[in-house]
């Protein structure tokens, strides 16, 4: 049975007797079904019975269930209502809109509506570029997805998408106090999506593609960045390089390697698998190979898209051929964004020494990190329940702070370079070890320091907008029209 989860947590409420050994059987039941009770409250008491409410995480459904019968089979126990807690969490949404400016008299609402907005209304008409001064662009940002690739799940489309998107927005607040909202798009159409994120981007100052499956990603990623001037990011392919990148570099600070030196592997070649392969490339990786379902791709056969191309031109110098199994074998870094279970204990014994393995498949990796515990010196997954998290919540509100701070219109290999080194070097040399190689996503001093680097290296290209990082209460004063 697969561990515990907090994604699966339930509270059951229960009627039990008001003896002595009524809560101790209510925990037993519990651990007899292999669940983790992490919290037993009594609500009700009464002369004769309780009424407790027993909350603990399971691993799925079905375990919840089991869960709940086994609670229900302790004698003088009534089970009177199960709640799943991510769906309580999930009740009416998880975002809202809250006014930024006092609404509570009449001079209130003349500034912050009629008559008094038609003067900044007529402002932005006389100066555009004070729209990101006088309006929520400043801070705004789009999720965008036609929810064809969501998660593990597949093509499930735009409203079943919404939930994942809002919880997108919930971080970019969270962790970076950026602004963001959904867009959830009921259309899977390339010049569709393209048309109509060009006719909404005057409300936003940038643009997060999320789940949109590859190979029109890249497409509605380029296009978007040629015929907009605002940044637009697509999280799925950028934001995964970026932390690949900066696990990376501290996990060959563990081990004493160099990025230019390495052999890397790359198993999965879509979205996320072409932008990991480029940033590691223009880092200075210099031996990768790329891999599909069939193996290395070869650099003189045809390939069915552009993208693929790329990397089947421009990376495995050494022209090796053959399996994932086949090239892995002398190999210091795999890097997985593929499938579960491609490899087993044996093809990461024949690693290099001091072996990096990054199986990031969700939920089931490529390799039990278990097993390549065993062999590697540095394994990563992006599962939160073992040591070395890859998770994109380590890049993308703190890059788009810094987008949004710098006013740059489109987004650099050296911003996104800049992004990984940030995050890197947010783990402190004292801090830094094989089970510890990048920093928690809940270290609230990630995001600043990513947002501060993004700036730097936008302003030091000289990127970042006339009016970057104004501050309202500093910026120069705008004319107000008459």
């Amino acid at each position: 049975m697969a561990t515990p989860s907090p994604g699966y947590a339930i509270t059951v409420r229960v009627e039990a007797p008001s003896s002595a050994g009524a809560t101790s059987g209510l925990v037993a039941a519990v651990s007899k079904a292999q669940g983790a009770l992490t919290a037993l409250d009594v609500v009700e008491s009464h002369a004769d019975r309780l009424v407790v409410d027993v909350t603990c995480n399971a691993s799925d459904a079905d375990h919840a269930e089991t869960i709940r019968e086994a609670l229900a089979a302790v004698p003088g126990v009534r089970v009177r209502k199960v709640s799943d807690r991510t769906f309580l969490m999930h009740l009416g949404g998880k975002l809202e809109v809250v006014p930024k400016v006092p609404l509570k008299h009449r001079d209130d609402l003349s500034r912050a509506y009629t008559p008094g907005v038609a003067r900044v209304c007529l402002a932005i008409v006389e100066n555009p570029e004070d729209v990101r001064r006088l309006t929520i662009k400043r801070n705004t940002v789009a999720v965008v997805t036609d929810g064809s690739a969501v998660l593990g799940l597949g093509n499930i489309g735009p409203a079943a998408a919404l939930p994942v998107m809002e919880g997108k927005a919930a971080l970019f607040k969270q962790f970076a106090g950026v602004d963001a909202w959904p867009v959830c798009l009921d259309t899977q159409d390339t010049e569709e999506i393209i048309s109509i994120v060009k006719a909404l981007a005057p409300v936003y100052g940038g643009i997060n593609l999320e789940d949109i499956a590859a190979p029109r990603c890249f497409e509605i990623e380029a296009r978007l960045r040629d015929e907009l001037d605002i940044p637009v990011f697509h999280d799925d392919q950028h934001g995964t390089a970026i932390v690949v990148l900066a696990a990376l570099t501290n996990a060959l600070r563990v081990v004493g390697k160099k990025i230019e030196d390495v052999r890397i592997v790359v198993s999965g070649v879509g979205a996320a698998g072409h932008a990991i392969i480029r940033l590691l490339d223009a880092e200075g990786a210099s031996d990768i190979v790329g891999c599909d379902r069939h193996g290395a791709l070869d650099p003189d056969a045809e390939h069915r898209d552009e993208f693929r191309g790329w990397i089947a031109r421009n990376t495995n110098p050494r022209r090796a051929r053959g399996s994932l199994k086949d090239v892995l074998a002398g190999a210091d870094v795999f890097v997985g964004v593929s499938a579960p279970n491609l490899l087993a204990e044996e093809d990461i014994a024949a690693m290099a020494d001091d072996a990096i393995v990054f199986a990031l498949a969700n939920p089931d990796p490529e390799v039990d990190p278990v097993a390549a515990n065993n062999h590697a010196a540095v394994v990563a997954t992006g599962r939160s329940d073992y040591p070395n998290q890859i998770n994109n919540v380590l890049a993308f509100p703190g890059l788009f702070r810094g987008l949004l701070d710098a006013q740059v219109s489109d987004i650099t290999d050296p911003m996104m370079i800049a992004a990984a080194q940030a995050i890197a070097d947010s783990v402190a040399p004292s801090e830094l070890n094989a089970s510890y190689i990048v920093p928690s996503v809940f270290d609230p001093h990630v995001a600043p320091a990513v947002a501060a680097a993004v700036r730097a290296a936008a302003e030091a290209t000289g990127a970042a907008g006339p009016t970057a990082g104004d501050d309202p209460a500093t910026a120069p004063e705008v004319t107000p029209a008459r």
